[in-house]
């Protein structure tokens, strides 16, 4: 397990990196969950990436990820921007893994990032409430269990325009029914 200063660190570097890269990007995932107050635990630190930019500096993005003591390999990073898939960044001081998505789950959703406080003093881009809701919808479709209590837990956060656009969101792709379904599931613990 990870602490706190760990987590900071790394993000804060990985923020610096993209930054320098003028690459959009945004938390999402379980740290994302975790930002918006749920108290789960995480393994990785997931992060959707703006792939136009990245491919186009992806020599100074491979410079900087050495520079703040990542390892990653050059031949898989290229693969995965080309083809919007996954690659990983490991954090050598902490060994912390970050999984780098060069490509929008949900249409536009870098456009509707909100900043807010991740720590103490480190202020991140985070996927909106109603886009991480409806990205966990499509890992649930894909056979994600965790999924399915964020998107409860996250939920309970919304604000009522929050709800609507998360409904909207899901209507538009084709995921209202399996929100439905995962919202009328009992809790863990009254199960």
């Amino acid at each position: 397990m990870y602490n706190l200063v760990e987590f900071h660190d790394c993000l804060q570097r990985a923020a610096l990196i993209l930054r320098d890269c003028q690459v959009r990007f945004s938390l999402t995932g379980g740290a994302a969950a975790i930002a918006y107050g749920d108290p789960r635990t995480t393994q990785d630190v997931d992060l959707v990436v703006d792939s136009i930019p990245l491919n186009a500096r992806l020599p100074l993005f491979f410079d900087q990820a050495r520079a703040q003591r990542f390892l990653f390999s050059e031949h898989t990073i290229r693969e995965a921007v080309a083809s919007g898939r996954q690659f990983q960044l490991i954090d050598v001081e902490s060994t912390l893994k970050l999984d780098l998505y060069p490509r929008e789950l949900v249409p536009d959703e870098l456009s509707r990032v909100v900043e807010i406080a991740v720590a103490p003093g480190l202020f991140l881009p985070v996927a909106s409430r109603p886009d991480l809701i409806i990205s966990k919808l499509i890992w649930i479709s894909k056979g994600s269990h965790k999924s399915r209590r964020d998107v409860k837990q996250v939920m309970q956060r919304v604000t009522d325009v929050e709800r609507s656009q998360a409904y909207e969101l899901a209507q538009q792709m084709n995921l209202r029914a399996l929100l439905d379904e995962v919202l009328a599931e009992p809790d863990e613990i009254d199960a």
